[in-house]
């Protein structure tokens, strides 16, 4: 299933998760994408005018309406935690004196990089701990989403990522740069964060099915930034297309039994040792 903390998560049929969001949240999420959302704070204020060491009851009650507000915000996706456009929180972030994405890696892009060509077609290959995975990407699917997935990719974004979201039978998704690297890996945060801004929605023109590759995004339209999924099986169709705002990349062309395998060495949702993207190459 950019970072968001409503990251929206793809969906199954079985528990209809709402990708990481993505993700599919969260991002997606894309995603999310992975759906990871505050609930509003809530605050008591104690009784009294505030004597002698306490705090004024008008103070108390301010404050009050202050963490529901920033809580309601948060669940709304107004205030975002991490990542997103113009977001300088998490581990490596970008700032306005560094050239670096929000993964921390130079030369990366810090806006959404320009659309793929019409009809061209690339082979992007994931090395991971468990085998290969080949995807084939066409330009025509979506070319916005196609040219940031090749750019992310080209510049080193998605190298020792992990897939932090597994869901058996349905999708594993990755991509969380800001989160999800190994080397700053933070299991409470993992899968709401992204390159540091969102990339555009396109529609959605084919089906998906097993081994369709798609963007993460949020709940909110235009929030796909890098987090992605690859579907495990046709079942999940119906639910994806529920949604049907996932935008398709292209699909596995080979190495679909290393996606399986990666969802079968899962011990729950959100892996407690998550399968590494060592590193990603681009052809042509």
């Amino acid at each position: 299933m950019s970072s968001n903390p409503n990251r929206e998560r793809p969906r199954s049929s079985k528990k209809r998760r709402a990708v990481q969001r993505g993700g599919i949240g969260g991002s997606g999420t894309g995603g999310q994408p992975t759906t990871q959302r505050v609930p509003p704070a809530r605050t008591r204020a104690r009784s009294g005018s505030g004597g002698s060491g306490g705090i004024p009851t008008a103070w108390l009650a301010g404050i009050a309406i202050a963490v529901v507000v920033v809580g309601v915000g948060f669940a709304s996706g107004a205030i975002r935690l991490g990542g997103g456009a113009g977001s300088s929180t998490g581990p490596g972030a970008s700032s306005a004196s560094s050239p670096a994405s929000a993964g921390g890696i130079a030369g990366c892009p810090t806006a959404p990089p320009p659309a793929a060509a019409a009809g061209s077609t690339s082979v992007v290959t994931i090395q991971t701990t468990k085998g290969a995975i080949e995807l084939t990407l066409k330009a025509d699917l979506s070319p916005l989403a196609v040219g940031n997935f090749l750019a992310l990719s080209k510049c080193g974004f998605y190298d020792h990522v992990v897939f932090h979201r597994v869901v058996p039978n349905f999708v594993i998704q990755g991509g969380d740069g800001e989160f999800g690297r190994t080397s700053a890996y933070d299991a409470a945060r993992v899968g709401r964060g992204g390159p540091g801004y969102d990339i555009t929605d396109e529609p959605v023109t084919t089906a998906y099915g097993r081994g369709t590759l798609a963007m993460a995004r949020g709940r909110g339209p235009n929030s796909a930034g890098s987090q992605f999924f690859i579907v495990l099986s046709d079942d999940a169709q119906a639910s994806l297309a529920d949604a049907n705002t996932y935008q398709i990349l292209g699909s596995v062309t080979k190495g679909m039994e290393v996606a399986d395998a990666i969802a079968a060495a899962a011990d729950a949702e959100n892996p407690s040792q998550p399968v590494e993207m060592t590193k990603l190459t681009v052809v042509p």
